[in-house]
């Protein structure tokens, strides 16, 4: 053991209420590690989706096909309107009940979709219907005369969309987008009841094998994820300041 391992090992010996084992036990090292980088990948997967859902749905919500805007209201109300977890259970249990399946040994079948795909795809629609909203709010904040404008330059409706109003709106959209993307990332640890090895099951796993590191694996998640919402926080501040366009949003 190194000295950094010592201190951590001999601080079990004396309190073992406080058993940082991760610090000094390279297996559950490990453990933590791939459970943080899960969290990670699951976290950044999850807000790039969950945005691109946005806008396509707030750009679905002007079309001229009553059919597909009442789609969209129907797929934001759904999501918006049951919780998470439920919304994660429905996927993986129910919806997973028909994926297909291969089988890469000619006796497992696996589905085509593992739980860590369900939960992607669960948390995605999750924030993606609170994100279309956002982005509508944003859209409905350009003045008709700026879009007027675009159309009379000889505008289609996507080139209107895509290169007037889409960066102006997402400009208006962003403070609101900032709490949706911070929620989605806490809204990850849900993924463990689906056992998706993301940082909160590996965590919970390591204090099941050894009781005494309960104490030191809360504070351990409790610090990482003010870590990664900070992160978070302050690159979507930082966008807001370097967009901001003077009368727009402010």
């Amino acid at each position: 053991m190194n000295a950094f391992q010592q201190y951590f090992f001999d601080l079990a010996q004396e309190y073992p209420k406080w058993n940082f084992i991760f610090f000094y036990d390279p297996v559950q090292a490990d453990r933590v590690l791939s459970g943080l980088w899960m969290t990670v990948k699951l976290s950044v997967v999850c807000v790039i989706l969950s945005v691109l859902i946005g806008l396509i749905g707030a750009w679905l919500q002007g079309a001229k096909s009553q059919l597909l805007r009442s789609f969209v209201q129907g797929y934001i109300q759904f999501f918006r309107n049951t919780p998470p977890l439920i919304q994660l259970l429905f996927f993986y249990f129910a919806l997973g009940q028909f994926t297909p399946t291969y089988s890469p040994d000619g006796w497992l079948e696996v589905p085509i979709i593992s739980n860590v795909g369900w939960a992607i795809i669960s948390l995605s629609f999750f924030a993606g219907a609170f994100n279309v909203e956002i982005f509508r709010a944003g859209i409905e904040a350009i003045p008709e005369s700026t879009q007027e404008a675009a159309e009379a330059l000889g505008m289609s409706r996507s080139q209107n969309f895509v290169y007037v109003v889409l960066p102006l709106a997402f400009r208006v959209s962003l403070p609101a987008l900032n709490n949706n993307l911070v929620n989605l990332v806490k809204t990850t640890t849900q993924a463990l009841a689906i056992a998706v090895p993301e940082l909160l099951y590996q965590m919970v796993s390591i204090y099941n094998d050894y009781s005494t590191a309960q104490n030191a694996c809360m504070v351990i998640l409790f610090i990482v994820y003010i870590l990664l919402v900070g992160v978070l926080v302050l690159a979507m501040n930082s966008w807001e300041r370097a967009t901001r366009i003077p009368g727009y949003g402010h």
